[in-house]
């Protein structure tokens, strides 16, 4: 159980496929999910960080609720490439009493030529 934490979640922007290392372009998900039945989450931040760890973009103007067992989503697009290959999300929360803390996950995604790859990163709490 936890009343806050900071969570760390990889995303791709691309990763290299073939002989040449060609960059496969992802879609990528940030999917933020209160896990806890009773009581509702408050996000704090959510702040995206491209390879080089330079803010890129705040996701939140203000601290938002997440309802108990509510889910809420983040898209980046196939064709956004600002964060690059080692992009990430820091995501803060809180609640006033300890909860399950939220499941947060990024889900990537690409097709091309009748090709398709997808594959989910977690995120990783980095502070309580």
């Amino acid at each position: 159980l936890s009343a806050g934490q900071t969570v760390y979640v990889p995303i791709y922007s691309h990763i290299s496929s073939g002989l040449k290392g060609s960059p496969f372009r992802l879609a990528a998900t940030l999917s933020i999910r209160n896990t806890d039945p009773k009581h509702s989450i408050t996000l704090v931040s959510i702040k995206f960080y491209d390879s080089a760890g330079k803010l890129v973009k705040e996701y939140l103007d203000k601290p938002a609720e997440l309802k108990a067992m509510a889910s809420t989503r983040f898209i980046l697009t196939e064709g956004d490439t600002t964060g690059g290959s080692g992009a990430n999300f820091l995501v803060k929360w809180q609640s006033r009493t300890k909860i399950n803390p939220p499941l947060i996950e990024g889900v990537m995604i690409g097709t091309r030529s009748g090709q398709g790859i997808s594959f989910v990163s977690r995120g990783q709490v980095i502070d309580e």
